[in-house]
């Protein structure tokens, strides 16, 4: 306390020569700190626009504020004096309504009122007499008592607006304003929570999260405390001051981060305090970065595309700038839900207008199906009997219902989005035109629609007919140039070097793939890895040996041996995929080499190596991977997974996820690696991708069948390794009789014991409810028990049968990580793990049964089979070794 007082003896003094100069009305600005009995209004202080207070250095003002110079609402707000930005507002939801209504500082606290003297805003109840209202230079306005100590501040209560050194904790959120000249709060919020942040519509529609945004990246694991941001970024920090997620942006003086009344999330950077402009040199950041992607960018109802809005096929412009059906029927309100639940708006004239194909709905890219496994009659009638659904769509290569309830926004072009938006069919619901419209109206509808549709017919024609002559033309073109082609490759001219990438029978090293990392040299590689000198491991394509560049970072380079005709085309994959795709959760391509039949490839170096390490063998000394740790890999794995599926220009499915292509690094760096199996696919080709590939033990049951691949086939082998994360050790350990052991010469230890298969232990472990003895016994009960039965329930869903009833990677680890609601793992989609642990439990009938599968659907593959051994008449791919199907 006496060290304290000192400031308070100043403290008074400058509030005592504060005061003798403020006068009574017509307002000069005061600067840093007004003392209380003093009162403000636009009007007393219109000669400065409001303006009654100012910080020391003129950065930021507090203002009676009437934003778009309108005449009915005045806020006390804050804004940065040289951008004119509202960085803090008080009274959002009861503005003063008269210019002349006073705000007034007394030892209470500031207080708003009516233009008939009733207070309609104040400050809390405070603990001690107000001595004085101050802001500062951080634009941070605060209530002081007499020891200076602070009673209230607006840090401690944002808005829309977070400025460089405020916190915004997890928990909080900012709320949009409504309009540009109404701040009362609008639709939007920017939610803080324990694992990320994200941005909602309506309070429940996400359409965007930190953790996936481009620009982020994730140093370490754990619990979001705070976002903050300052000089070099955007942060969400835990506890102990350690950065989480980061933006890094430009070096800047000053930050500040606003959600606009559109539900953009734009952070402005400034050179200084008082600056009036941002720099000119990438300092901005805008989330989401796609238009698109925001809830209502085009009206309700309208259609965004990357050429601008429109609105779907059978929808033309409203009246209220979005768009409505242009048959005369009208969309149902939300307000529909007057009565019962099974009353669709009380109407029994209950359509759907189709929005065609190739429109997309935002939402539905980070939220979860409302129905699995269903036809697209039982998603309709579903939506029929839900009085608060407004329209559904129904994907048709994954069996998905999505409802789209409360509110509707704008759509978007599927062509434009990644994953398969594009096979999603959207229906609207409508209530007929007679019901919604009088006669007249209807017939005038009517007598417009007679007179557009033979237009439309006759352009519709002339479209057609024109698009016919085009393909046809190329279709030519394409011919005549495949003829030149070949001529040009049986001439092998010396100058040629119109191919990216040769053909896969040239033996040439003239591989050249635009914008990707440095090539380097057979020598140079040999120079950094010192000839080859300390192996570190050994992948699908050959060894993998450490390195060193020149600046002296570490790198790992994987030596592919063996290249055949195949091996090529997957060495040139793995450059095309890695090479583009930069992520925190995924390992960076630093460089490649290719001379004649050498093929390397250089990686960022991780130096606590594959996950199976620690996990499987951590050895007498090495140290045991803790649960907290296995928690950061797994979310961690997720994320990396789903940016593959969702985050990339094209969908991209790793098709070997197992422990041994997780990496792991200092400071709980989590990194999915070995993309030589991915395959890029478009909608077209996503059901043509059929070969068969990836590690037994983690293969999905939709690789013995005829079923498309698709980004649920990771999600199986992602549950595979969450189990083994969970127990410590393999999922399956082969029963091996003695006599085969002498045999094959083996002395692995398992004569004649049979070895629990974990998933089905998982699985009857859900069942009973009994999650706790799951955990590897190593932890001896050092594990979060609500976290087990998460994983489990997680992981099983994961392992459903049905690719159709799995969830995205985006939901995993949205569900690991606690921001998503934990699905129930479905029994009956489980029942073939039973099958499984029998072949493990029980002796091999007949030494087993072979079966051939054949799956030529791409051109690579019209030809061959897959041989494959059954245990008890179930095919028994759960051992180590590694499969590619048919060359």
């Amino acid at each position: 306390m006496p060290s304290r007082l000192p400031l308070a003896v100043a403290l008074a003094a400058l509030l005592l020569l504060g005061a003798g100069s403020l006068p009574a009305r017509g307002g000069k600005i005061a600067t840093e700190l007004l003392a209380p009995n003093f009162s403000a209004s636009y009007l007393l202080f219109i000669d400065t626009f409001g303006v009654f207070l100012s910080s020391r250095s003129g950065a930021f003002h507090a203002v009676v504020h009437n934003p778009g110079g309108q005449q009915d609402r005045f806020y006390l707000a804050v804004l940065h004096a040289p951008s004119k930005t509202c960085v803090w507002v008080a009274n959002r939801g009861a503005p003063i309504t008269d210019r002349a209504a006073p705000l007034q500082l007394t030892a209470a606290g500031i207080s708003a009122e009516d233009p008939n003297g009733t207070a309609i805003w104040s400050t809390p109840p405070l603990g001690e007499p107000v001595a004085a209202l101050r802001l500062d230079d951080l634009g941070n306005l605060a209530l002081l008592d007499a020891r200076n100590a602070t009673l209230w501040q607006s840090f401690d209560h944002p808005t829309d607006t977070l400025v460089s050194s405020q916190r915004l904790p997890a928990g909080s959120s900012l709320s949009s304003a409504a309009s540009e000249s109404d701040l009362s709060e609008g639709d939007y919020r920017l939610n803080v929570t324990a694992a990320d942040a994200v941005l909602t519509w309506m309070g429940s529609s996400m359409y965007w999260r930190l953790s996936n945004d481009a620009g982020s990246t994730m140093d370490r694991g754990g619990a979001v405390a705070y976002m903050a941001a300052n000089g070099t970024g955007l942060y969400l920090v835990a506890a102990d001051g350690g950065v989480i997620i980061q933006v890094s942006l430009p070096p800047a003086k000053l930050r500040i981060v606003k959600l606009g009344y559109d539900g953009k999330l734009q952070i402005s950077s400034f050179a200084s305090a008082n600056s009036s402009a941002t720099p000119m040199d990438g300092g901005g950041f805008a989330a989401p970065r796609d238009g698109c992607a925001l809830p209502l960018s085009c009206g309700p109802l309208g259609l965004c595309t990357p050429k601008g809005c429109t609105c779907p096929p059978l929808f033309a412009v409203s009246h209220d700038g979005g768009c409505a059906p242009s048959d005369g029927s009208t969309p149902l309100p939300a307000a529909s839900c007057g009565g019962g639940a099974g009353d669709a708006g009380g109407s029994p004239a209950v359509s759907y207008v189709s929005l065609g194909s190739g429109v997309a709905y935002y939402a539905n890219r980070l939220a979860p199906p409302t129905l699995a496994g269903s036809n697209v009659s039982s998603c309709q009638a579903l939506c029929t009997s839900n009085c608060s659904c407004l329209g559904y769509f129904y994907d048709e290569s994954s069996l998905s219902c999505y409802l789209e309830q409360h509110k509707l926004g704008s759509f978007m072009s599927a062509n434009s989005t990644s994953g398969s938006d594009s096979d999603k069919l959207g229906y609207i619901k409508v209530q007929s035109s007679q019901q919604s419209r009088s006669s007249s109206s209807s017939s005038s509808n009517s007598n417009l629609i007679a007179i557009l549709l033979p237009t439309i017919v006759a352009f519709v024609l002339i479209i057609v007919i024109s698009a016919i002559v085009i393909a046809s033309w190329r279709k030519q073109e394409r011919r005549r140039r495949s003829g030149r082609d070949v001529q040009l490759r049986r001439q092998r001219s010396p100058s040629d070097s119109a191919h990216l990438v040769r053909d896969v029978d040239d033996d040439s090293d003239d591989v050249v793939i635009p914008g990707l990392p440095t090539r380097f040299t057979h020598e140079e590689i040999e120079d950094m890895t010192n000839s080859f000198r300390v192996k570190i491991g050994a992948g699908g394509f050959g060894a993998v040996y450490k390195g060193e560049l020149p600046d002296g970072s570490q790198v790992a380079v994987k030596k592919i041996e063996g290249v055949g005709m195949q091996g090529k085309r997957e060495f040139c994959t793995e450059i095309a995929v890695i090479g583009n795709i930069h992520h925190v959760n995924l390992v960076r391509l630093r460089g490649f080499c290719t001379e004649g039949q050498r093929r390397l490839l250089v990686y960022e170096y991780m130096n606590r190596g594959s996950l199976d390490r620690p996990l499987f063998r951590p050895g007498p000394g090495g140290p045991l991977l803790e649960w907290k740790d296995r928690m950061d890999v797994a979310v961690g794995a997720a994320r990396g997974l789903a940016y593959l599926h969702f985050g990339c220009d094209q969908r991209i499915i790793h098709c070997d996820v197992k422990p041994e292509n997780i990496l792991l690094a200092d400071g709980g760096q989590v990194k999915i690696a070995d993309f030589g199996l991915a395959k890029l696919l478009t909608p077209e080709q996503s059901g043509l991708f059929t070969t068969m590939r990836g590690t037994r033990g983690y293969l999905a049951p939709e690789w013995l069948s005829n079923a498309a691949i698709t980004d649920r086939t990771d999600v199986y082998s992602f549950g595979m390794v969450l189990l083994e994360l969970l127990r410590g050790r393999k999922n399956r350990s082969e029963h091996v009789s003695a006599g085969a052991d002498e045999a094959s010469g083996s002395s692995n230890g398992t004569t004649g014991s049979s070895s629990e298969y974990f998933p089905l232990a998982a699985l009857e472990g859900h069942e009973a409810g009994e999650y706790a003895e799951l955990a590897d016994p190593r932890l001896q009960g050092r594990v979060v028990a609500k976290e087990v039965e998460r994983v489990v329930k997680v992981a099983l869903c994961c392992l459903h049968e049905d690719p159709h009833l799995r969830p995205s990677m985006a939901v995993v680890a949205g569900m690991l990580e606690g921001t998503m609601e934990l699905w129930e793992p479905r029994v009956h989609s489980l029942g073939f793990l039973r099958l499984y642990g029998r072949g493990f439990s029980g002796p091999v009938d007949g030494g087993g049964s072979e079966i051939k599968l054949k799956r030529a659907s791409s051109p690579e593959d019209r030809s061959g089979t897959t041989t494959l051994t059954t245990m008890s008449g179930w095919p028994s791919y759960m051992s180590s070794t590694q499969l590619s199907g048919p060359r």
